[in-house]
């Protein structure tokens, strides 16, 4: 099971990775004309001192945020508000149960109707290795069903 990675060590695998992509754009960017080069390298200075201002108030909310939702943040919440929290993440996953549970049925029932068109059918046994007939079937089932 991993361990939950602090704020500062995701911050750091952020650091260098964005360290990583500055190196090799400024490995492409030998062969650029200068004047492009020139914007791009003050786009980026201007990327960098944006994300400097904004990436202390982000990490703030998030670290204010991730504390309160369900681990207890606030004192004073008891245990319905957090159980209404969780009431979504419930109707996620009984949606999510009762989609795989009709998937199942609509195929179960597919293959329930192949096999019973195989089995009224006369066909001769070289029919069935075909690798086209189960196409087939489904094609004919589909027309009987229009």
């Amino acid at each position: 099971m991993m361990k939950p990675m602090s704020i500062d060590s995701k911050q750091g695998a952020v650091d260098r990775m964005g360290r990583r992509m500055a190196a090799r754009l400024d490995a492409s960017t030998e062969e650029l004309p200068h004047d492009i080069s020139e914007r791009l390298r003050v786009a980026r200075l201007q990327a960098l001192d944006r994300y400097r201002t904004v990436a202390p108030a982000v990490a703030t909310v998030s670290t204010t945020a991730g504390g309160t939702l369900l681990a207890g943040g606030d004192e004073e919440r008891g245990f319905w508000p957090r159980l209404a929290s969780l009431l979504p993440l419930l109707a996620l996953l009984a949606g999510l149960v009762a989609l795989q549970m009709q998937s199942d049925d609509s195929l179960t029932e597919e293959l329930a109707a192949i096999d019973a068109a195989i089995l009224a059918d006369d066909l001769p046994p070289q029919a069935y290795a075909d690798p086209g007939f189960a196409q087939f079937l489904k094609s004919r089932l589909q027309a009987k069903k229009d």
